[in-house]
C-alpha cells in the first residue's frame, strides 16, 4: 500500500508491471469483477464477457465479498469450468477494494472494469480497445443502458436516460463520441491505474467518478463511445431507488470536498430543490398557524410548483410508454431528486484512510 495525498491506493507487483509494458497492446484484456450477492446474474455476466468477438486473450477476475446468497459456490463452478476465470477474496465486500484486490492479479495491458449483474455486447471489447487505440485515451466507456422488466423498473429506466432525472451527464442519456469528465465502468490502460495508484477505497459510491478525475488532473484522457452500451437493471422499488441515489447524493459531496475543482450547477440542483421545498413548506405551515404572518402561506407555491413540474415532466419523457409506466414516472423523478438532495445536505466528512 502507498499513499498519495489523501488516498490510500494499492500497488501492483513491479513484475507485473513490467509484463504489461512489454506485452502487445490490444492483445490480451484482464475483466476485473466486484461481486457480492450475485448469485442470480453472475453466470450470464461472466458468460458474457467470455464470448465477447475479441480476438485476443481474456482473463476475468472475480472478487469475492462476503455473500449471504450462493455468489461464491457460482463463481468457485465458473473458475473451475473455465481456466480463463479466477477468484480472489474480497473480506470488506466493499467495491473499490474489490478492484483493487483484482488489480492485483491483472496481467494484461488493458484491464476492463465490470459488475456482477451487468451483461456485455459481444462486440464491448473490440469496440473499447479500438478506441483506446485510435483515440490514445486512458479510459474508454459508453453509455449505461438501463433497462426494466417491471412497470416500476421501466419508470427508473425512463427518468435514468433522461435530462429531467439524472442531468446531462453523456453515459446516462448519450451523445457525441468525445472527451468527457468521466464514462460508466470502463475500459483502462492498465499503466494510468498504475499512474494514479488504483481505486481510493474510502470511497463506497463515487469511486469511478473520482477515479478518472485523477486521470485527467494527471494528464489523462476519458473517452466515451456511444457504440459501447451495457445493459443495466434499474432498482425494482422506491426504497431501493432511494437508497441507491442517497448514497449518490453522500458521496457526490465528498468528491466535491477533496475535490473543490469538480463543483458543477446540476450537482447543486438537487440539494437546491430539497433546500426549498423544505423552506417553503415550513412558512406555508407558519402562516397557516399565525393568522398575523398569513402572507408566508405563498410558501405552498414552492412545493406545488415542484409536484407541477415533475409531473408535466414525467409525462413528458415517458410518452409512447403504459399507462401504468407513465403514471410512476413523477413518483421516480422526486424520488431520486429528494434523496439525492437529501444524501448531499446530510453527507458529513468520510475517512480518506480506510483500507
Amino acid at each position: 500500500m502507498t499513499t498519495q495525498g489523501d488516498h490510500v491506493t494499492t500497488e501492483r507487483e513491479l513484475s507485473v508491471q513490467i509484463g504489461r509494458r512489454d506485452a502487445d497492446f490490444g492483445s490480451s484484456v484482464s475483466v476485473i469483477m466486484p461481486v457480492l450477492n450475485e448469485e442470480k446474474h453472475l453466470a450470464q455476466a461472466v458468460g458474457a464477457v467470455l464470448t465477447q468477438d475479441f480476438g485476443g486473450s481474456i482473463e476475468v477476475i472475480l472478487a469475492l465479498g462476503p455473500s449471504i446468497d450462493e455468489t461464491n459456490r457460482v463463481a468457485q463452478e465458473l473458475a473451475a469450468a473455465d481456466p480463463r476465470v479466477r477468484t480472489v477474496d474480497n473480506p470488506t465486500g466493499r467495491t473499490p477494494a474489490g478492484l483493487n484486490a483484482a488489480l492485483k492479479l491483472a496481467n494484461a495491458p488493458i484491464i476492463v472494469r465490470v459488475d456482477g449483474h451487468c451483461e456485455l455486447p459481444p462486440d464491448y471489447i473490440s469496440t473499447a480497445v479500438e478506441t483506446l487505440a485510435r483515440t490514445g485515451a486512458d479510459n474508454v466507456g459508453g453509455v449505461m443502458a438501463a433497462e426494466g422488466t417491471t412497470d416500476f423498473e421501466q419508470s427508473v429506466a425512463i427518468a435514468m436516460t433522461s435530462r429531467l432525472g439524472v442531468g446531462g451527464a453523456s453515459f446516462h442519456v448519450g451523445g457525441e463520441e468525445g472527451e468527457v469528465p468521466t464514462v460508466y465502468l470502463g475500459v483502462f490502460r492498465a499503466d494510468a491505474l498504475d499512474r494514479v495508484g488504483g481505486y481510493d477505497e474510502s470511497f463506497d459510491r463515487a469511486q469511478d467518478w473520482e477515479m478518472n478525475h485523477r486521470i485527467r488532473a494527471t494528464g489523462g484522457k476519458i473517452w466515451f463511445n456511444p457504440k459501447m452500451q451495457v445493459s443495466y437493471r434499474p432498482r425494482a422499488t422506491v426504497k431501493g431507488l432511494a437508497k441507491q441515489y442517497f448514497q449518490y447524493g453522500t458521496w457526490r459531496r465528498e468528491v466535491m470536498r477533496r475535490h473543490p475543482e469538480t463543483v458543477q450547477a446540476r450537482y447543486l440542483a438537487p440539494p437546491t430543490a430539497v433546500a426549498m421545498i423544505g423552506v417553503g413548506t415550513a412558512a406555508a405551515l407558519i402562516g397557516s398557524a399565525f393568522p398575523r404572518v398569513g402572507w408566508l402561506r405563498i410558501g405552498w407555491a414552492v412545493p406545488v410548483g415542484y409536484v407541477a413540474a415533475v409531473t408535466t415532466g414525467g409525462l413528458a419523457i415517458s410518452r409512447g410508454s403504459s399507462i401504468k409506466v407513465r403514471l410512476r414516472v413523477p413518483t421516480v423523478l422526486a424520488t431520486m431528486h429528494m434523496a439525492w438532495g437529501v444524501g448531499f445536505l446530510t453527507s458529513r466528512p468520510q475517512r480518506g484512510d480506510i483500507a
